[in-house]
């Protein structure tokens, strides 16, 4: 059974295929094929969502399939029914499932016991979707015609913030994929942890990304300068002590014209206004947030898309 758990479960050549398809959804988006005509697959939220809601929810209606949505604490699962169980239950009525978590082992525990494919729609290890989606719009500008992942290698990607985020973490696995040059500054405590530096070596991945405490210089000639929020759901306890930490890593006009002249900004969003980015850069023509929120929903139905494909051809092939 194939999921898309973390950013490195796709080769490079099936990664190519998901951009490929991505673009092709997006360029005709009401002739879709309903790949998913008469399916239901599961949207497991245990956090509040809009865009991952949302996109998946669209998707799946228009390859074809019938999205469930359910809430953890809506079902067994919020009154202490086990991951395994719940995962061999939910296999009887679905055919594929959406998780939005913390722990990643959680969504690791589903796809062990689980007899469909596991979509992570975001933990707090990583976001695999969001990646997926960042990197397919960035390769709208940088190779328009043919989306060929090769444009992406040598590129700086400067990330600000919590450098040991998920979404730092997925930007480290996919430059250590695709060739990008991965640039992190935050404060001290908030560097890369060693769980990322295993799945690095469990891939055969290079640990290649660079961390520093100066903001000025991890921005230094980037091509993209990335950041995300600086308090997580589930970290509000810590919000004045983060915001105090996080705040000479802002996003704002100074440090963007540190970068390459014609670098792009990009935040997952939702972004909080004066504090991880200044409005003037959020609204800069350099800012690309609203192309990557469309991308949501191409390049998720092509990940969906693509392990259909990679599953039904392993049932073939076990026959």
């Amino acid at each position: 059974m194939h999921h898309f758990l973390k950013v490195t479960d796709f080769t490079l050549t099936q990664a190519q295929e998901v951009f490929t398809l991505a673009q092709s959804f997006k360029n005709d988006r009401l002739n879709t094929p309903a790949i998913l005509t008469k399916q239901s697959w599961g949207l497991l939220f245990y956090k509040s969502s809009t865009r991952t809601r949302v996109s998946f929810e669209v998707g799946i209606n228009e390859l074809g399939g019938h999205p469930v949505v359910l809430n953890s604490q809506q079902t067994q699962l919020g009154r202490g029914e086990s991951i395994t169980d719940s995962a061999k239950v939910l296999s009887r009525y679905l055919h594929g499932l959406v998780i939005r978590t913390h722990e990643h082992a959680i969504i690791e525990a589903f796809a062990e016991h689980a007899t469909m494919p596991i979509i992570n729609g975001l933990t707090e290890f990583n976001h695999p979707c969001q990646l997926y989606t960042d990197l397919f719009t960035l390769l709208e500008r940088y190779s328009p015609e043919t989306i060929n992942i090769n444009a992406l290698c040598g590129k700086k990607i400067a990330f600000l913030g919590d450098s040991a985020c998920n979404m730092a973490n997925s930007w480290i696995l996919s430059g250590a994929l695709f060739g990008m040059q991965i640039s992190l500054a935050g404060p001290p405590g908030y560097t890369p942890r060693q769980a990322l530096i295993d799945t690095l070596e469990a891939n055969g991945l290079p640990v290649n990304f660079t961390y520093t405490s100066d903001p000025k210089q991890a921005v230094q000639d980037a091509d993209v300068i990335y950041t995300d929020v600086w308090v997580s759901m589930g970290d509000e306890a810590k919000a004045a002590q983060r915001r105090k930490e996080m705040a000479p890593y802002q996003v704002n006009t100074e440090l963007l014209k540190l970068a390459k002249a014609d670098a792009y900004f990009m935040h997952c969003l939702p972004a909080h206004v004066g504090e991880e980015v200044s409005k003037e850069v959020l609204d800069s023509p350099q800012s690309i947030i609203f192309d990557e929120a469309e991308n949501r929903l191409h390049t998720q139905k092509a990940i969906i898309t693509k392990l259909v494909e990679l599953n039904t051809s392993s049932r073939r092939s076990a026959k």
